[in-house]
């Protein structure tokens, strides 16, 4: 009969040689588990850690077309497409609004996933005012109310027009420009400030955000793209 300490050996090499102890979980638990799109959670894997034709075949496959109504830039007849950080910043923005218990993901939500996403030059430029994830949310309770205590929100809460309307004017104005490249965070954020009567809009001119900083973080996005 096998002794306590071998049975104990034997255990622990089990563990050491099994992959899915090493595995990280596929997605955040909000009560029911989200599954991401395949499109997003490839988005979400995906970031500037890669390196060499690896790198460039990833970020390829993630072109994950986020709803838009320029059917022309995902088939692919413009070199446009959503950057990685911009498609995880849609994916936050879908579970922050699963937290908050929201029926849809409206441009408050779209924010918020910028933050938590986090490394965008947005996501930076707010911070840097003092405009943190936190005191989103707490806005975001206060302009739209707080959902029922048992409201169970969709696996993916549909976007609000306002949210759509902010996702087509970042597309727009990267069309506008007349170059190819990515359509960023950046403009995502701008796209929320630009439609004054969004809860996006209103979250932030509460938090001290203002038309000067959006002007700042507009000649970011020039000074970006110039450098392509």
């Amino acid at each position: 009969m096998a002794t306590a300490a071998q049975a104990a050996a034997v255990f622990l090499s089990f563990l050491s040689s099994s992959p899915s102890h090493h595995s990280a979980p596929s997605s955040v638990s909000l009560g029911a588990t989200p599954v991401l799109p395949v499109s997003l959670r490839v988005a979400a894997a995906a970031g500037p850690r890669l390196s060499s034709p690896l790198r460039g075949r990833r970020i390829s496959a993630v072109i994950a077309q986020l709803p838009t109504a320029h059917p022309e830039v995902s088939n692919g007849d413009k070199k446009i497409r959503w950057s990685s950080r911009a498609v995880r910043s849609f994916a936050m923005a879908e579970l922050e609004a699963r937290k908050m218990r929201y029926p849809t993901t409206g441009t408050e939500g779209l924010l918020m996933g910028i933050l938590v996403e986090g490394t965008s030059g947005a996501a930076k430029l707010l911070r840097a005012n003092g405009i943190t994830l936190l005191k989103v949310r707490e806005e975001a309770a206060n302009v739209l109310g707080k959902s029922e205590m048992f409201y169970f929100s969709p696996m993916h809460p549909p976007l609000t027009k306002a949210a759509q309307q902010a996702l087509d004017w970042a597309v727009n104005e990267k069309l506008k420009s007349g170059e190819d490249g990515e359509v960023t965070a950046n403009h995502l954020l701008l796209g929320i400030w630009s439609d004054k009567e969004s809860a996006g809009h209103k979250i932030l001119a509460s938090l001290g955000f203002d038309d000067e900083k959006a002007i700042l973080l507009a000649k970011t996005v020039i000074l970006c793209s110039m450098r392509r």
